[in-house]
């Protein structure tokens, strides 16, 4: 049939089983928009940004395991979605973004609204493309499609010009299946690596699994804890790899790295074998790879071979999908129960593992510590997934939300974009709709996309949202603290009042002040029909703890004082936002 190269992108996308997009219209673009019409199947989300349209393609693609498509017109449109396609590439989303461009005539000219968006994006893409003509519309989304979801997910740049869009065309979807002599995506290990990584690993004494998004990614979460049980051996996940394992399950060390727990990071250092299921070793886990765990052998599974030996050299690497290359392994793993290495974990555990919520007492002031672990506890019975964006509330989460089931924490890891929670969480939203989606964020990262408020408004979903709001930059405040000897420079916050924002957008707000107000507030939350937005007004100069130093050893941790919380966080202070000219901070010998 003869159709125009918009038509086609909207024929392309109903075959890839995309029932979502979310973007915003323009004159490059428009095109598309007016075929969309004819193709009332999918339904698009109008965003207020494009950055927030990336954001909510890629939140939908984690919730999901699917491909989630963002579309923008040419200029500032395209380049707007910068941030969020970086966002996608380090932490591996499959998305597709889809763009106008000028006329093919005009490339090259400094057309209104031209930028080389394939140019800018090809260092943050698995991909892009460049499309002129109408007839290869269809083979090139096909292909994006592929490359996206296929081996190591990531995101695909289409920019198609306004021409290509208009032009009529053959369509013949069958005709188009995509052809990639030069695309790998499913590389194997050889017999005599999986040899040499058994006898490691039934060698081992005092082994540690490195549990990352690879598991969420693979679907492996059944075959890691067979592995982990036959073989008797803790594991450590990763920011990305949590709920991949279930929190509750007694093979679940909990989370390594900068803020990770003081056991974990201490079982690391004292292994004598990691084996790294599906993580990269970014150097928040590793902190100083001269002394990152010296005694230990080191196993890498992975599906993308550009990433072994680029951080951490490796004994035996295992190129595969991570399902598959654990049941190649697993009929040879010989059971081992390894009590001594176990015994030596719990007793370096200690009291330590309560240690940081119990010096948090109830004393009338409000810890995020607490609300984290209050949102849990009342939510931890009902399907829920959790969208945090960057920062301190982020690794607060991490800590005192405990994750049973996969998929169930969204969240930037490797950019660290702030303004990533809200838009990724409407995408989680349309993409798991009878789930809870709670929106867990900073007052900083908040202010930075919370226009999306209003596309939650327009397309009438339920969110509830948790500000932890301490009226700092609250990660950059800690830095200051512990290595600027206080000096807060640009890090006072001055917000809205987001119980009236919220109001303005017709959606509810609330403001909680107390810890007895918490659960009170999330239940009402919970059931109310539409969107909540929470004020948590937190204690604003508490910092998370344990802390690696940049440029540390994993088990040189700073660690939370055992004396009074009240002096170390300087809770006797009332909470007040920032005035126009943050206060100076006190005189110091270094000042």
């Amino acid at each position: 049939m003869k159709l125009t190269g918009a038509e086609i992108i909207w024929e392309c996308l109903i075959r890839e089983g995309v029932d979502v997009v979310f973007g915003y219209p323009g004159g490059a673009i428009l095109p598309t928009y007016d075929a969309m019409t004819k193709y009332p199947q999918i339904h698009h989300v109008l965003t207020r940004h494009e950055q927030g349209a990336t954001h909510m393609a890629d939140g939908y693609a984690r919730a999901s395991g699917k491909v989630g498509v963002a579309i923008a017109t040419s200029g500032p449109g395209a380049t707007n979605m910068v941030t969020g396609i970086a966002t996608a590439i380090m932490d591996s989303s499959p998305i597709v973004c889809i763009t106008g461009q000028v006329g093919s005539k005009a490339l090259g000219t400094d057309a209104f609204q031209e930028t080389d968006v394939t140019g800018v994006t090809l260092p943050i893409t698995k991909h892009n493309y460049l499309v002129t003509k109408a007839g290869d519309i269809a083979r090139v989304l096909r292909e994006a499609f592929y490359i996206a979801k296929s081996g190591r997910p990531g995101p695909v740049l289409v920019d198609i010009t306004k021409d290509a869009q208009q032009s009529t065309v053959e369509f013949d979807w069958d005709a188009v299946a995509p052809r990639l002599p030069g695309y790998r995506p499913n590389l194997r290990a050889l017999p005599s690596e999986y040899q040499r990584a058994l006898d490691l690993i039934n060698a081992a004494q005092r082994p540690v699994i490195l549990g990352g998004q690879g598991i969420l990614k693979s679907g492996a979460t059944a075959q890691v804890l067979e592995f982990a049980n036959s073989a008797g051996i803790p594991i450590a996940v990763t920011l990305l790899g949590i709920g991949a394992i279930p929190a509750s399950s007694p093979r679940n060390l909990g989370m390594m790295g900068m803020h990770g727990e003081a056991w974990v990071n201490q079982a690391i250092q004292q292994a004598d074998l990691l084996i790294a299921l599906g993580m990269r070793f970014d150097d928040r886990v590793t902190g100083n790879l001269k002394t990152y765990a010296p005694n230990a052998k080191k196993i890498h599974v992975e599906i993308d071979p550009s990433e072994v030996n680029k951080n951490v050299h490796v004994d035996v690497a295992l190129i595969g999908d991570l399902r598959e290359v654990l049941t190649e392994l697993l009929p040879n793993v010989q059971a081992n129960e390894r009590s001594d290495w176990w015994t030596k974990i719990n007793e370096t555990k200690g009291d330590s593992a309560v240690l940081d919520i119990q010096a948090l007492p109830d004393n009338g002031h409000l810890y995020a510590a607490h609300v984290i672990n209050d949102i849990w506890r009342a939510t931890k019975d009902r399907e829920t997934i959790v969208v945090t964006d960057v920062g301190q509330h982020q690794m607060w989460e991490a800590q005192y939300y405990h994750h049973e089931a996969p998929r169930s924490l969204i969240t930037s890891g490797g950019l660290g974009t702030m303004g990533f929670a809200l838009p990724a969480a409407i995408g989680a939203k349309f993409a798991c709709p009878e789930k809870d989606v709670w929106v867990v964020v900073g007052d900083g990262g908040f202010q930075m996309t919370m226009p999306e408020l209003a596309t939650i408004a327009q397309e009438k979903i339920k969110i509830n949202v948790a500000i932890i709001n301490n009226a700092f930059l609250g990660m950059v405040r800690q830095w200051q603290e512990f290595f600027y000897d206080k000096r807060y420079a640009a890090t006072p916050l001055r917000g809205p009042d987001f119980v009236k924002l919220a109001d303005a957008f017709g959606l509810k707000g609330v403001r909680v002040t107390q810890r007895s107000e918490v659960t009170a507030a999330v239940l009402d939350g919970l059931a109310h029909a539409g969107t909540v937005i929470i004020d948590f007004r937190v204690e604003q100069e508490d910092s998370v703890f344990p802390m690696v130093p940049a440029g540390a050893a994993l088990d040189k941790m700073i660690r939370r004082p055992k004396r009074d919380v009240l002096a170390e966080t300087g809770s006797d202070k009332e909470w007040q936002m920032p005035s126009a000219k943050p206060a100076p901070a006190p005189a110091t010998a270094n000042s």
